[in-house]
C-alpha cells in the first residue's frame, strides 16, 4: 500500500500506528533507532479526538490525571497528559465513512497530548470519562505538526527533535 503513495527505500516501516479507524500523521523511517526512540515516552503525541458530547472540565481534569482502561485485559492506569476543549472545532475534511449525523446530539473536539501509546488509548480514555470517540487524529509528533497536509501526502522530515 505504502508503494503506491511514493517510491519509498527498502526497509521503510511505520513508527507507531494508526487503527483502520483514525486519521492524521505517519511517520516512515528505515532507522530503527529512530524509531525506538519516537515510540518511547521520550516524545510527544497530540490527538484531536470528536467525542459524543459536549465535554466537560469534570471530564478534561479525569483525563489530565490519568484513567483507567483496559490493556491485554488488565487493568492500566494512564499517566497523566495534557487535555482540552478544542473551540472552534478543527476543520478537517470531511470523513469519507459517515459516522454519524446531528440527529444524535451534538459533538465535540478535545485535544490530548501523551507520551505513552497503548492499544486504542485514546478511544478507551475519552470512552472512560464518558464521551466515546468518534473520529480521531493523529496531529502531532514531536516538533512535527499535520498542519495542512492531505491524506495519501508525502513530506520529507528534516530537523525532527527528540
Amino acid at each position: 500500500m505504502l508503494g503506491s503513495l511514493y517510491d519509498f527505500p527498502e526497509g521503510t516501516m511505520a513508527i507507531g500506528r494508526l487503527d483502520a479507524d483514525s486519521e492524521g500523521l505517519l511517520f516512515l523511517t528505515t532507522d530503527g533507532v529512530l524509531s525506538e526512540c519516537i515510540r518511547s515516552r521520550k516524545v510527544e503525541k497530540e490527538y484531536y479526538a470528536q467525542v459524543d458530547g459536549v465535554i466537560d472540565e469534570i471530564a478534561i481534569e479525569k483525563l489530565q490525571t490519568g484513567v483507567e482502561i483496559g490493556i491485554e485485559g488488565k487493568r492500566y492506569i494512564t499517566r497523566p497528559c495534557q487535555a482540552f476543549r478544542i473551540v472552534p472545532d478543527p476543520s478537517f475534511p470531511p470523513r469519507t465513512k459517515k459516522i454519524r449525523d446531528d440527529r444524535h446530539g451534538q459533538t465535540s473536539w478535545v485535544s490530548i497530548i501523551v507520551a505513552e501509546g497503548k492499544f486504542r488509548q485514546i478511544r478507551k480514555m475519552t470512552a472512560s470519562v464518558g464521551f466515546p470517540t468518534l473520529r480521531l487524529f493523529r496531529v502531532r509528533i514531536g516538533n512535527v505538526h499535520l498542519n495542512e497536509m492531505r491524506a495519501g501526502e508525502v513530506t520529507e522530515v528534516s530537523g525532527f527533535d527528540i
